[in-house]
């Protein structure tokens, strides 16, 4: 028996449980199996063996070595005191540790807070200060950003965080690779465990937290890996953040790892870096956002790479058009599977036997036959199919609510259980949904979610700002960026020192707004509220090319 067990009934604060009736349902249609992701990699490991797993830059690593290093690795984590349900925000790059370091803390029981590497000070002291986390795992340099100097200022505004943890040089900190020693007795985890915490796309104000339990996000995986009909021959290349969930479990890397093929790391989604990828592993299917999409198309025309290893395409994140989408089967070969979800559970995926039309023109239908899905009128009312309404969903992989967001969960979920995804989507006859837009006050900046609320909150802390409103403007090839309008006090100040005024604050540099527009008013409602549709009509009419 292992030692310091939770036991599966405990409850944990903060987490909002599925009801009795829907889990029992959930275990008896098999989605259900009871296994912590601890086990599930030890099952893998024991069937795999030998197998490569994981590709990085600098290493290869077999499913046996990824079993045995978690395993140490957690053991050295409990050493530094690191305790079951401790919180621990992971910031890592597409590098072999991260999976190393979350399937440590999967089996030691304490949980990753996936942050993204663009996140910088505003959002990892959030996340730090608001789970607690003892501690905070980082890579020492990526992309020419030094992230221990960011662990620096965290250190000195969270102090709950009692080790910053760096994969590679550790300056003033502690290397990770110091971590690894003897496997140890590990406390037990449930299947019913909260496993990790993901990060919403939310509309309001930083990023929520995601619970995600073992049983529920291991339904996701092995059901989309059904789908997309992996195998031990499947080779994913993850050019997208590692952490984000689309490339995590939509199959993604995950969902790869369940069926014992091998995941390739590619430190950037570039063509230059993704296409040498794809030629020298082999690549079979990787996942790309409609931008990245598009960029990869114009690459191809003139690459020096063979790419004929593809078989799938998916692309998420924020809507494909059908102009770019009926490119896709002629410029790489390949098939395209479109991919609509989100974190905090629904994903749909076009299907391999859907007809072309469907593939090009929808995003897809729902995992599982028990995912309900609604689509409703400003009044909660079903509407028929084919026309334009809110989507409401719930299921054996969707969240009930966020962590510790009692406030917030009363408006995003119903009485019984719906989310409010804030999409605005319609249904096909044949249950396959298109999306027509956000509910929410959200920019989607080509798949990277910027809330309105939060951004308006750091400009409107320059001392020069009387108002502001942030508002999305369109884009032919992000489908998005986003446009501030700005209130001034009394001289407006200029555009560039409210943008360097935002990155001194620490924000994402995906979150600084495209354009600044100063004005004298912002426009108002009947009811009084900041009319956003007036500024998006008139800065969309003042981009707009002449002759339009």
């Amino acid at each position: 028996m292992r030692v310091d067990a939770v036991p599966e009934t405990q409850p944990f604060e903060g987490f909002t449980p599925w009801p009795a009736d829907f889990a029992e349902r959930y275990r008896e249609a098999g989605y259900w199996l009871g296994e912590t992701f601890g086990e599930w990699l030890h099952a893998r490991a024991e069937r795999f063996g030998d197998r490569i797993a994981l590709v990085g830059e600098k290493r290869r690593l077999s499913y046996r070595e990824l079993d045995a290093r978690a395993s140490q690795l957690a053991a050295g984590f409990l050493g530094l005191g690191i305790r079951p349900r401790d919180r621990v925000v992971v910031q890592l790059p597409n590098v072999v540790e991260f999976f190393e370091v979350c399937f440590a803390l999967f089996r030691l029981g304490a949980l990753p807070v996936l942050a993204l590497p663009a996140h910088r000070r505003s959002e990892i002291s959030y996340f730090c200060q608001f789970t607690e986390a003892v501690a905070y795992v980082i890579a020492d340099k990526d992309g020419g950003f030094d992230y221990r100097t960011l662990a620096a200022e965290i250190r000195a505004e969270a102090p709950t965080v009692k080790h910053v943890l760096v994969a590679g040089e550790p300056g003033a900190f502690t290397a990770l690779e110091r971590l690894y020693g003897e496997s140890a007795a590990l406390p037990e985890t449930m299947p019913g465990d909260v496993a990790f915490f993901q990060l919403s796309g939310g509309s309001t104000g930083v990023p929520k937290l995601i619970p995600r339990t073992h049983d529920d996000y291991l339904y996701s995986v092995r059901a989309s890996a059904e789908i997309c009909a992996l195998d031990a021959d499947s080779v994913y290349l993850a050019a997208l953040p590692a952490a984000h969930n689309f490339t995590l479990s939509s199959p993604g890397s995950l969902g790869v790892l369940d069926a014992g093929g091998r995941v390739v790391l590619s430190r950037r989604p570039s063509p230059d870096e993704a296409f040498l990828w794809i030629e020298k592993e082999r690549v079979t299917v990787t996942s790309v956002v409609p931008p990245l999409c598009a960029v990869w198309l114009e690459a191809a025309r003139n690459t020096r790479h063979d790419l004929s290893s593809l078989r799938l395409l998916q692309v998420g994140g924020s809507k494909l058009s059908a102009e770019v989408a009926r490119r896709v089967r002629g410029t790489f070969g390949c098939t395209l599977q479109q991919v609509f979800g989100m974190a905090e559970g629904l994903v749909n995926y076009t299907r391999f036997d859907d007809p072309e039309d469907v593939i090009i023109e929808t995003q897809g239908r729902p995992i599982s036959r028990d995912d309900e899905v609604r689509v409703v009128d400003d009044d909660d009312r079903d509407v028929e199919v084919g026309e334009v309404g809110h989507l409401l969903t719930r299921g054996p992989y969707t969240i009930r609510g966020y962590y510790k967001a009692t406030a917030h969960n009363e408006k995003a979920f119903t009485r019984d259980g719906f989310y409010r995804t804030g999409d605005l989507v319609r249904r096909t006859p044949s249950g396959h949904l298109v999306v027509e837009g956000r509910a929410k006050d959200q920019i989607n900046r080509g798949g990277e979610k910027i809330a309105a609320e939060e951004i308006e909150n750091h400009v409107l802390a320059h001392p020069a700002v009387r108002d502001a409103a942030l508002v999305a403007m369109p884009d032919a090839f992000l489908g998005e960026r986003s446009c501030v309008f700005v209130v001034a006090r009394e001289q407006p100040p200029a555009a560039r020192e409210v943008t360097a005024f935002l990155r001194a604050r620490g924000l994402a540099s995906y979150k600084i707004p495209d354009r600044i527009e100063f004005i004298d008013d912002l426009p108002k409602t009947s009811v009084g509220k900041v009319d956003k549709k007036a500024l998006r009509r008139w800065i969309a009419d003042k981009i707009a090319p002449k002759g339009q």
